[in-house]
C-alpha cells in the first residue's frame, strides 16, 4: 500500500498539510519527538495493536537490548522480569515514517513520532491512517501529545467522530 492509500484507505485525507497542521508539525520549533498514549490499555489492547501491525504488513523491528528478535506476544514482553531492559518495537506504516513503541508498562501504550518524518500531505496521510487504524482496532482515541507533555493532545484521532483532527491552537497574541 503507498503512503498515499494508507491515509485515503482509512478515510483520514481531510486535513490538509498547508490548510492545517504544517505549523503544528513544524520540526524546526524544537519538539521534533511527540508522545503518543494511550491510557487504560490492557495486555489484550498491546496484543490487539502487535496483531494490527502484522495484519497490515507494516514493517516492523522488536528490539530488546542490542538484539533483534521474533515479534512476541504482549503478555510474553509486558511479563518481563523487574529491572529489563525495555524493549522497543519500530513500525514503519509506509517507509521513512516510524513510530517506536516502548513496553514501559501494560497500562499505557506509548509510541514516539518524529516530525522530520511527518513532512508534506503524503506523510501526513500515513500518519492519519496510522492513528486511525490502532483507534479503531481499540475502539478509543489516540492523542498525540507535544514532546513531555501528556496534558496538552495537539493532533489526534478522536473515536466519538471517526477521525483525526487538530486538537490544539495557539494561544491569541
Amino acid at each position: 500500500m503507498t503512503a498515499d492509500r494508507a491515509g485515503r484507505d482509512a478515510g483520514e485525507s481531510h486535513l490538509l498539510w498547508d490548510d492545517h497542521v504544517a505549523w503544528l508539525l513544524d520540526p524546526t520549533g524544537g519538539d521534533c519527538l511527540p508522545d503518543v498514549f494511550i491510557e487504560g490499555a490492557t495486555a489484550a489492547d498491546w496484543q490487539a495493536v502487535l496483531d494490527l501491525v502484522v495484519e497490515r504488513g507494516w514493517a516492523f523491528e522488536y528490539t530488546a537490548g542490542c538484539s533483534v528478535l521474533p515479534l512476541p506476544r504482549a503478555g510474553t514482553v509486558l511479563s518481563r522480569p523487574a529491572g529489563a531492559e525495555c524493549p522497543s518495537l519500530r513500525v514503519w506504516p509506509a517507509p521513512e515514517v516510524c513510530a517506536i513503541f516502548r513496553f514501559l508498562g501494560e497500562e499505557r501504550i506509548d509510541f514516539d513520532l518524529d516530525l522530520r518524518e511527518l513532512q508534506g500531505q503524503e506523510r501526513l496521510d500515513v500518519l492519519c491512517g496510522f492513528l486511525a487504524a490502532i483507534g479503531r482496532r481499540l475502539g478509543t482515541s489516540v492523542p498525540v501529545y507535544f514532546e513531555g507533555d501528556d496534558r496538552t493532545p495537539f493532533l489526534g484521532y478522536d473515536a466519538a467522530a471517526d477521525r483525526v483532527r487538530v486538537l490544539w491552537a495557539p494561544p491569541d497574541g
